[in-house]
């Protein structure tokens, strides 16, 4: 792509709505679509339920806000950009799309991941029912038809018996309304609307705002290569090793004859991972013990030693800390300079440890002892406001960069549902009636939405869990209740008012026992400026959870029930 210097600097998107367009008039893309199922999302849960719902006959299509399948993996192209679990658990079960593919290293660069797509698609034949840049803006149910009415950016209707919301976690951009960004006169992207092209940084002056996983990511991949890179920091990430490692076809191959069971096995697991929590508690090991626990889980790598550690340390402050010290003193030996450590592994921890989902990293904190990488933080000395060359802090500090990465996340969990439009059956938006607390049934079904479900979102496992596993446990449940439907002939099912409460209730208890509360985080309805400070997954673990929905089917106990 050229010199970044001399790039014009585009217009900052923020909103998926800006990228609605109309590829064709025919097929998925026609007016006035009819169709049994439409699945809004094409990535893992999009993909999945699609492929779920047309094997039982039912006539489906896709909507995608992308230029492709991948969900996250089309949006999040930003340098660096990776996914944080491990193959082979982080893959489809649907034995086509993985009897024929091999995987290049133990976790995947999002290039990688669209070519997974790819191959998901030749095998299952999805594209050819999918409309891409197509970005839903409005949607409401006729009960006298027992249709959903959805219209997307550029003016088309879908008419639905069933709407499928597979948007994911992380579908609404969050950029803070910093006073004058529209004026930097360098490039700045958010980091989940990062231009596809790849992007030269050398000798260029560099920052990156956030230290999510984004943030750490992208830290990784230019700290090598800018000419100097800022990064500004207001908590800093407790980072877990990733244990990147290539892998050869011959291992693949040998392991496959075990795939079933291990997708079978990852559904038993706290987290949709091939491990879980310890049987013990973290005292009733001796000090030596313990010490020996915490090495294994770090040199093994990956979610371990967030999801597979002592089974009380989420609940109990005490043990809590002996996680931390152990993560304080591994980490902060890699730091050369003591500055950079009280910055990046402070000795008294920000927050609780595993409150907040840890990112995977096999460099980060290796940058910061590079002559060219430096971390501002920002905690009590905020970004205050840009102007054409840069960003200047509370306390009067300006900065000149030639590019700007935000890396500032999401409105989480909830932001990709309640940025559709989505009305209920009163008329009200979802959005405004999710302003004080989002209110689900099961995590799959919304009161006030009939036969509109969705996956990987609020008061599901979501973030506690791997995406893949979760979406799958969710999306055969859906398939399942409309079957039911089907063979029993309703026209729609609405959850009652008093099981969707019953169901935050029980959200909120199982956060309460543990530690999640302390802490403003994803868990906790994220970092929006205003947004409720709630519960926003189910943490009583994955295999609990699909006991739990499973429950209520056949006979679709909870919900109003309209025979056809």
């Amino acid at each position: 792509m050229g010199d970044p210097g001399e790039m014009t600097n585009p217009k900052l998107k923020t909103k998926l709505s800006e990228y609605g367009k109309r590829r064709r008039t025919d097929g998925p893309y026609a007016d006035n679509l009819e169709v049994d199922a439409l699945v809004v999302g094409g990535g893992f849960g999009g993909v999945f339920c699609f492929w779920s719902l047309r094997k039982e006959g039912f006539k489906t299509v896709i909507y995608e806000a992308g230029t492709d399948l991948g969900g996250t993996w089309r949006w999040n192209c930003y340098p660096g950009a990776m996914v944080d679990s491990e193959v082979p658990e982080y893959q489809l079960s649907i034995p086509e799309t993985w009897k024929t593919y091999n995987w290049p290293s133990n976790y995947p660069t999002y290039k990688e991941l669209r070519d997974y797509f790819d191959h998901c698609d030749r095998v299952l034949d999805i594209k050819s029912n999918t409309a891409f840049e197509s970005v839903v803006t409005e949607a409401d149910f006729n009960t006298d038809e027992g249709r959903w009415y959805v219209k997307t950016a550029d003016g088309r209707t879908a008419r639905a018996k069933y709407l499928v919301i597979a948007a994911g976690f992380a579908a609404k951009r969050y950029v803070p309304d910093w006073p004058g960004i529209d004026k930097f006169s360098g490039i700045i992207h958010h980091s989940s609307f990062w231009p596809d092209e790849e992007m030269d940084v050398t000798g260029k002056k560099c920052a990156i705002i956030g230290t999510g996983a984004s943030g750490v990511q992208i830290t990784q991949a230019w700290g090598p290569t800018a000419g100097e890179l800022k990064v500004f920091q207001r908590t800093p990430n407790l980072t877990v090793p990733m244990r990147l490692r290539p892998l050869t076809a011959e291992e693949q191959w040998a392991g496959k004859k075990w795939y079933p069971e291990l997708f079978d096995l990852r559904e038993r697991c706290f987290g949709g991972f091939l491990y879980s929590f310890s049987e013990k508690n973290t005292f009733e090991d001796s000090p030596e013990e313990r010490e020996k626990f915490f090495e294994k889980l770090w040199s093994d790598g990956g979610f371990r030693y967030w999801l597979g550690n002592y089974k009380d340390y989420l609940f109990d402050p005490k043990a809590n800390r002996a996680v931390y010290d152990f993560w304080q003193k591994q980490q902060s030996e890699r730091l050369k300079d003591q500055r950079n450590r009280d910055i990046l592994t402070p000795v008294e921890p920000p927050h609780p440890w595993g409150v907040k989902r840890p990112c995977l990293e096999y460099r980060y904190l290796e940058q910061f002892n590079r002559d060219n990488v430096d971390v501002v933080n920002i905690k009590n000395n905020p970004i205050v406001a840009f102007d054409e060359t840069g960003i200047q802090l509370q306390d009067g500090t300006h900065y000149d960069f030639d590019v700007i990465c935000i890396a500032t996340g999401f409105d989480v969990v909830t932001g990709g549902m309640t940025a559709m439009g989505l009305r209920s059956l009163n008329g009200q938006t979802l959005e405004e009636q999710w302003k004080k607390a989002a209110i689900t049934y099961l995590g799959t079904t919304v009161p006030g939405y009939p036969n509109m479900f969705h996956l990987y979102g609020p008061q599901g496992p979501t973030l506690l869990s791997n995406g893949p596993t979760s979406v799958e446990v969710q999306g055969r449940w859906i398939t399942d209740a409309i079957k039911h439907m089907e063979k029993g002939g309703i026209k729609y099912i609405d959850p009652t008012d008093a099981a969707g409460k019953k169901w935050k209730a029980k959200i909120n208890e199982l956060s309460d026992k543990s530690l999640f509360p302390t802490t403003k985080s994803t868990y906790m309805g994220g970092s929006l400026p205003g947004k409720a400070f709630e519960h926003t997954c189910y943490a009583g673990g994955l295999y609990n959870y699909g006991q739990e929905i499973r429950s209520v089917l056949p006979n679709f106990d909870g919900f109003h029930v309209v025979k056809a």
